[in-house]
């Protein structure tokens, strides 16, 4: 495995260069949606993103908001723009489509390129339209998002491939680059080194996907490259949680990049100090999360270098010879040789550190705080997918669920979402939502300061 994550980086460098900014790191106070469809609206990259900046930047707080809907393109995205996304006051907007707009069975069929040529066509006349209201945003960055790909060389069993789909994907992001260049806005694309993971990983199994068994929705680990991916894009390769060097026989730091080493001291067997970080450890979820889900986001450390290029808190300890306890707060942590500890050892990849425990609390309250914004999401599907072609934008009155329950049973998607639009058409049960939402945000920027930790190592 080692083997392939060197192939990967590899791979991924030549598509994301090492420590290249194409995006703008969020900043202080930020509002940023992500504008998208279905791989938006029920996944979690952009969730992951936000986790990354609560535990890395602490003090500095920002929003990130879901703007998906399932099903959309960019044509159904342009009707939703004022009530849905620019309501949301964003000062940064991620712009991703594509998926939907380039079709699907039809590739299959006699008259696939014509039908590839079509659907471009029409996604492009369809983003030109959003593309006048973005201009109309002068206090709102842009950010042209390439979609992740529809996977076409994974083998999956029972499921058809649609040939040449990622193809018309590829040019509708390809034209996404030029708006960018057009505008001054910035860009960035999941596909290009998606595909590239996939194929290098596809070689030792040919089964493997980023994009889920339907080659089109990610699993949480696909989510977690595609976060990896956006935020190696704003820079944040080679960025460490923490760095630090202590010299044992001189009980000095040698070196203390994004902390503060103290009150160093050598009492008998144990050598001790005073740990105060300026940020938490990235905390990856072992559980796979979601309907269908196979795998979690801590898969990524099997797909991409994330551990290395974005989650390193490195403790290095020299002049010292035999076997070490860690210890963080009286807590045991593990044991090690002083050979390991003189070329470092990861602290940001031991669970049982007090750190980590703090950011795990972080990520469980910033999944909830997700839950709940997905219940936004369904209630935006009822008023953009059904009730606005029925002149019932947000009517939410008694007219408007019986017009519902006139169609439940010939859309299986309305059916699936009746009993909570019968909830959420109630102001009171949003606004109480979106106030529950707030306490989660509060709550997690409350406990997302990092703390002076007592740091141990007795000789075993």
């Amino acid at each position: 495995m080692k083997k392939i994550l060197v192939l990967v980086a590899a791979v991924c460098v030549g598509y994301t260069t090492a420590f290249a900014q194409t995006v703008k790191p969020f900043k202080e106070g930020d509002r940023a949606v992500f504008l998208g469809n279905s791989i938006t609206d029920g996944g979690r990259y952009h969730s992951f993103i936000w986790l990354y900046y609560m535990t890395r930047f602490p003090n500095m707080p920002i929003r990130i908001f879901n703007g998906g809907i399932g099903g959309d393109t960019a044509y159904d995205m342009n009707k939703r723009l004022d009530g849905d996304i620019f309501s949301k006051n964003p000062t940064v907007l991620m712009v991703t489509f594509g998926m939907n707009d380039s079709g699907y069975y039809e590739y299959n069929g006699d008259n696939a390129k014509e039908f590839g040529e079509q659907k471009y066509q029409e996604s492009i006349k369809n983003f030109q339209q959003m593309e006048k209201r973005f201009k109309e945003l002068p206090h709102t960055r842009i950010v042209m998002t390439g979609t992740s790909p529809y996977d076409e060389t994974a083998q999956i069993k029972g499921n058809t491939v649609f040939k040449k789909k990622n193809e018309t994907i590829k040019r509708i992001i390809e034209y996404q680059r030029e708006s960018a260049a057009r505008n001054g806005w910035e860009f960035t694309d999941w596909n290009a080194p998606m595909v590239a993971i996939n194929q290098e990983l596809q070689q030792k199994d040919p089964s493997f996907t980023l994009c889920g068994n339907d080659r089109i929705h990610p699993d949480n680990d696909g989510h977690m490259v595609m976060a990896y991916l956006f935020l190696k894009a704003q820079g944040f390769a080679g960025k460490d949680v923490a760095n630090m060097e202590i010299n044992a026989n001189k009980k000095q730091a040698v070196k203390a990049e994004g902390c503060t080493i103290s009150n160093i001291k050598k009492i008998g067997k144990d050598i001790s100090f005073d740990y105060l970080a300026e940020a938490l450890p990235y905390p990856l979820d072992t559980i796979a999360r979601g309907w269908g889900s196979k795998k979690s986001q801590a898969e990524v450390i099997k797909e991409v270098p994330f551990m290395e290029e974005m989650n390193t808190e490195l403790l290095k300890v020299t002049g010292l010879k035999g076997q070490y306890k860690l210890l963080i707060d009286n807590q045991e942590i593990g044991t090690w040789d002083a050979a390991d500890l003189a070329k470092g050892i990861n602290l940001a990849a031991e669970s049982k550190t007090p750190q980590y425990q703090q950011a795990l609390a972080i990520m469980h309250l910033n999944e909830y705080r997700w839950e709940l914004e997905r219940t936004f999401r369904e209630y935006a599907w009822c008023q953009f997918g059904f009730f606005q072609q029925k002149g019932l934008l947000f009517a939410n009155d008694r007219k408007a669920i019986e017009v519902m329950d006139e169609n439940v049973e010939k859309n299986m998607w309305l059916k699936g979402r009746r009993d909570l639009y019968s909830k959420m058409m109630f102001k009171e049960i949003r606004d109480a939502r979106e106030q529950e939402m707030d306490v989660l945000v509060s709550k997690i920027y409350e406990i997302n300061k990092p703390v002076v930790r007592k740091i141990i190592l007795r000789k075993i």
